[in-house]
């Protein structure tokens, strides 16, 4: 399953300290701990040697010691201490199942190889020192990531689910706009919308234009354009979707913003309020999974509107992505 060899967002990496940690990722168990130079390790939650949670264990300086009877394993899960037999050498093949892990945008990213050689989606805007940086969510999401992604993608529901905020059903027209593939995925450009409250500080209705980008399986990032900003300036804001399961999913914001003077708590707070007009939607769609096939049970119609859906949903196929579809 290609989803294994890539890197996916598992937890903050602020929940991730002085104790183990346990999350959820593509159907697995793992823990999550950090050693004493703080660098981050993923094992699957299960010891080798009774089956017991890890992520009931503690810490001890670079060992996570398991609960039950104290096996003690180094981040690369070789087990190097068996108490109830002090003089035992563990031989390599006494070891923990290890992932491999890395923080990024404030996340830990899992994927779940030992020595996986894909990188973590780009965000290019977390580089830019003009703009602030925050997460809003989690958000726990009973739909698969796909799914999300693809609502993510979509502007033609703006008038109707965000009415009065990022849309209007007096302006529900779509221009045409432009799809474009990329080495790591796809590019939608020139995609404008009139906005009653683009943004929390907005002053008024304006025209916006978004620059999506699909560059990982379940990770899209905008860029929002107001029409009077003219200093190269843009706003960015990343979806980070973790597939926990099938059809249930936990999903990050990444915010880059150039709003520097509302609150964490504010700009928090319109986040929560947009996804939250989108979460009972996603919920309510049938199948959970993404229709991604051309031919099959389940199909979904289209219209010129969802030209970024449709190259999301190729994508997908070209990518052999099996987790979340149909």
């Amino acid at each position: 399953m290609i989803e294994t060899s890539l890197f996916h967002p598992v937890a903050s990496a602020a929940d991730v300290a002085d104790k183990p940690f346990a999350a959820h990722l593509l159907g697995q168990e793992i823990v999550l701990w950090r050693d004493s130079r703080g660098a981050v390790h993923a094992f699957a939650d299960r010891c080798p040697h009774r089956g017991a949670a890890l992520s009931m264990g503690r810490i001890r300086g670079d060992l996570l010691e398991c609960a039950y009877h104290g096996w003690a394993f180094e981040g690369g899960g070789h087990c190097v201490a068996v108490p109830a037999v002090p003089a035992f050498k563990p031989p390599a093949e006494h070891r923990a199942c290890a992932y491999s892990a890395r923080i990024a945008y404030g996340l830990v990213w899992v994927a779940l190889q030992a020595d996986a050689t894909s990188a973590v989606p780009a965000f290019d805007a977390e580089d830019d020192a003009r703009l602030r940086k925050f997460n809003c969510g989690p958000y726990e999401v009973a739909t698969s990531a796909p799914r999300i992604v693809e609502n993510f993608l979509d502007m033609s529901h703006f008038g109707f689910v965000h009415e009065g905020w990022l849309g209007s059903r007096d302006a529900t027209a779509m221009e045409p706009y432009k799809v474009q593939t990329t080495p790591t995925g796809f590019l939608a450009t020139e995609c404008r919308a009139w906005q009653p409250q683009a943004s929390l500080n907005a002053p008024g209705g304006s025209m916006i234009e978004y620059t999506y980008e699909v560059n990982a399986p379940y990770t899209c990032v905008l860029t929002k354009i107001p029409e009077e900003q003219g200093d190269g300036c843009r706003d960015a804001i990343a979806l980070f979707v973790c597939p926990l399961e099938p059809e249930r999913s936990r999903v990050w914001i990444r915010m880059a913003q150039t709003d520097f003077e509302s609150s964490d708590e504010q700009l928090q707070g319109f986040q929560n309020t947009i996804f939250g007009q989108d979460q009972p939607v996603l919920e309510s769609q049938r199948p959970r999974r993404l229709p991604i096939g051309t031919t099959g049970p389940v199909t979904e119609l289209h219209s010129a509107a969802d030209r970024s859906s449709s190259a999301y949903r190729r994508y997908l196929r070209e990518q052999g992505i099996t987790f979340g579809v149909c």
